[in-house]
């Protein structure tokens, strides 16, 4: 380096300097990264994930694709297109989604706990889950309880508590 070019970073703290191209590169290759586990979601979790009009297009229109170059390319602009959105706000949402996540294993473990206490539990753990969760469908929930309830008492497989578990899921992500 010449003098100059010492001085002139001698005054300067390691926040205040422009980010190398090593990092610039680094940072598109992440959020390039999180486009494409965008486009690995099922539609209906898309449409849960906070995009522009252009991203969720792009991200629509990969689908679409089939040849490998075209994938690639595609995956590029989407990257590029995440460079102007809320990347913490849809990594957040995508991790609610992705099963190796902690926040996906924190929600599904909460389902959990909320199937034992309403098969366990009486009327008022019953109507805690419906304060808390307005949108559900009152009968359909009190109907899957119920059958849960005898299905277990009967030492029968668990397959209502499971479609149980399913509808708690449900209603967990239209919130």
């Amino acid at each position: 380096m010449s003098d100059f070019d010492t001085d002139n970073l001698h005054g300067f703290d390691d926040e205040q300097l422009p980010p190398s191209r090593s990092q610039v590169k680094r940072e598109m290759e992440a959020l390039q990264e999180l486009g494409k586990r965008i486009t690995e979601l099922r539609p209906d979790q898309q449409a849960q994930v906070p995009m522009d009009e252009r991203l969720a297009n792009a991200v629509a229109e990969m689908r679409r694709i089939s040849s490998h170059g075209a994938r690639k390319r595609q995956l590029q602009f989407i990257g590029k297109l995440m460079r102007t959105a809320d990347a913490e706000a849809i990594r957040e949402a995508v991790d609610r989604f992705d099963s190796a996540s902690a926040a996906h294993n924190q929600l599904f473990h909460a389902l959990e706990q909320w199937r034992e206490r309403l098969i366990s539990g009486d009327n008022d753990v019953l109507q805690a889950y419906i304060e808390e969760h307005p949108q559900v469908d009152v009968q359909h929930l009190r109907q899957l309880v119920r059958n849960a309830k005898k299905e277990r008492d009967q030492n029968k497989p668990p397959a209502q508590a499971r479609k149980l578990f399913r509808y708690l899921r449900e209603i967990s992500e239209r919130d």
